[in-house]
């Protein structure tokens, strides 16, 4: 039997690590990490009712031997080892997290710097609020470059769970349950949505449960099926469905919510197990997890339709307390939190209705297959989107100085504002606000406020410093760049291309540069056709506040109407965009 030793780290019992050798998986004993030709693999373990039976092998078995056979370092996250009397919140052990990343170091003290991440159960909100820099007050501090490749989420409650996890109630389980203000927030906390930073990941869910009344195989004992699909963030074929319970063989068993005998989702027995060749499959980069299970469309219950999570507020964006809701397709379940909820409607499109007091609000929504869909229903103006004017980014963002586009409905004659500081608004209409948005590059998360005579709607916003979008002739983010030759200001065209060796003129927005820096700004690259298009100037656009614009000398080699042109800046790629070009 191996033992498992605790290694200590800043006064706190922080982490296992595990390193794979030639005889068979050993833990690691200094916070020391041996290089590899792999990123190391960090494990989360998910709630404990009882922290003295915490461990490794308890939650995922043999994966250290199994990762082991990859040439990958195992390393162990185990929330009980912030557990002092009293369960920390989510939020609290997402910073610990957060700090935990930072802390890795390999043999020859350099800092790791990338990881993959394993999660299961709340172990994945874990990640989540960590990716979101979620706090306690309501507030987000991300972290700019999250120094993660992949996450694989096993039984993750995305949007909670409606069983009990422990015999005792504490904070961990109030964010667990459906319909918690945690996870409303956490699923809405940039723009009403989250796209997990645009980070390669994939889902691994259970149907083999009999917890929901109706709905045979519709989750793993403990989370529904559109509770730990990644439908909200990644197309369905990321989100793989198994005939496994959430765990093996005890509680849920025993209470009947899962078949005896039947295998649980996170512990494996060896690399033949499935789950282990989806894990293997996909640290790997290889094709074979996509055949293995089934996808969200392929699910009885999933391939047309999902859960949902409604908020009620007022015109002016106050949160209104639900006292009754109700949908085309049956009632909806109201949280002590306030919100209306139901893991699985038959329908695709449904209208709900919230009752608040008196106040009756009602909308039709078209629900997101194979997961849960959030809104909030309100009067008055409310903010859709806001994106850049450029081009629509991914993942979700607007550079901290640029312009954008607020898209939605009954936004005429609307003013702008990001807390106390008001935006310059170039444009107005029903559906659309054009505003110069300049905010502190520091702070990653700002309200964006629109304010008509008829109420007003608040939504944070992911602004780091550069996020570059690419202008278009088209005004549609694709197709012929809005760029001039450098030297005569002709608008490139086929009919006027630019040659090889000239400058071209790009114009872009999102940047956050001094203006009229010369030379290249930092972490700046234009490529042309795959090639490096060497940068003469990058900077504010002379005359303008949020117009950036980058000279580059075309490269050689290259003869096309239509070359592809991206710019990347801090590792932030544009949309692509083309230019004419000849040789």
């Amino acid at each position: 039997m191996i033992s498992f030793p605790q290694v200590l780290f800043p006064m706190r019992s922080l982490l296992i690590l595990l390193a794979a050798t030639t005889a068979s998986a050993q833990f690691v004993s200094s916070v020391a990490i041996p290089k590899g030709p792999n990123p190391p693999v960090v494990f989360l373990n998910g709630y404990q009712a009882d922290c003295r039976g915490s461990s490794f092998p308890g939650t995922f078995g043999a994966y250290d031997r199994v990762l082991q056979t990859q040439n990958r370092v195992t390393l162990f996250f185990d929330n009980c080892a912030f557990t002092t009397g009293t369960k920390p919140s989510i939020e609290e052990l997402g910073n610990t997290f957060a700090l935990y990343l930072g802390s890795l170091r390999y043999t020859d003290n350099t800092p790791v710097p990338v990881v993959d991440i394993i999660a299961h159960s709340m172990g994945g909100l874990i990640v989540r609020s960590y990716l979101e820099g979620k706090q306690l007050d309501g507030t987000y501090t991300p972290p700019l470059t999250p120094p993660v490749r992949k996450i694989i989420f096993l039984a993750t409650p995305h949007f909670g769970t409606p069983i009990s996890l422990g015999f005792s109630f504490d904070k961990q389980l109030e964010e667990l349950a459906e319909g918690s203000i945690f996870l409303f927030d956490l699923n809405t906390w940039n723009q009403g949505t989250d796209d997990l930073r645009g980070l390669d990941v994939l889902a691994i869910a259970g149907e083999a449960g009999t917890a929901t009344p109706g709905l045979p195989a519709f989750d793993d004992g403990i989370v529904p099926l559109s509770s730990a699909s990644l439908g909200f963030a990644r197309p369905e074929d990321r989100t793989r469905i198994l005939p496994v319970c959430h765990t093996g063989p005890g509680v849920i068993t025993a209470a009947g919510l899962c078949p005896a005998g039947t295998p649980g989702i996170a512990a494996v027995n060896g690399i033949g197990d499935i789950p282990a060749r989806i894990v293997v499959s996909f640290l790997g980069d290889g094709p074979e997890y996509k055949q293995l299970g089934k996808p969200t469309s392929e699910d009885t219950y999933l391939f047309n339709t999902g859960g949902v999570y409604l908020r009620a507020k007022s015109a002016s964006g106050q949160d209104l307390p639900i006292t009754k809701a109700t949908a085309s397709g049956g009632p909806l379940k109201i949280s002590a939190a306030g919100v209306a909820y139901s893991e699985y409607f038959p329908f695709p499109t449904e209208l709900f209705t919230l009752t608040a007091g008196a106040k009756d609000l009602t909308q039709t929504v078209r629900l997101n297959t194979g997961t849960f869909t959030t809104r909030i229903l309100k009067d008055g103006p409310q903010i859709a989107r806001v994106l850049p004017s450029a081009a629509n980014i991914t993942p979700l963002a607007v550079g901290a100085n640029s312009y954008i586009s607020i898209y939605g409905t009954g936004l005429d004659r609307a003013q702008v504002t990001t807390g106390t500081i008001a935006l310059t608004v170039l444009a107005t209409s029903p559906n659309q606000v054009n505003a110069v948005l300049v905010s502190d590059p520091a702070k990653l998360v700002i309200p964006i406020t629109v304010t008509t005579p008829n109420g007003s709607d608040t939504i944070n916003v992911f602004t780091p410093p550069n996020v570059p979008a690419l202008f278009t002739q088209n005004a549609t983010g694709a197709g012929p760049a809005s760029a001039l030759n450098a030297v005569s200001n002709v608008l490139i065209t086929p009919n006027a291309p630019i040659h090889a060796g000239e400058y071209v003129s790009l114009y872009l927005t999102g940047l956050t540069f001094p203006p009229l820096v010369a030379g290249p700004g930092p972490n700046v690259s234009v490529t042309v056709s795959g090639r490096a298009c060497p940068i003469q100037f990058a900077g504010v656009a002379p005359g303008y506040t949020a117009l950036d614009q980058i000279n580059c000398q075309v490269p050689g080699g290259i003869s096309s109407t239509v070359a592809p042109v991206v710019v990347t800046v801090d590792g932030r790629t544009s949309n692509t965009v083309t230019l004419a070009v000849l040789q």
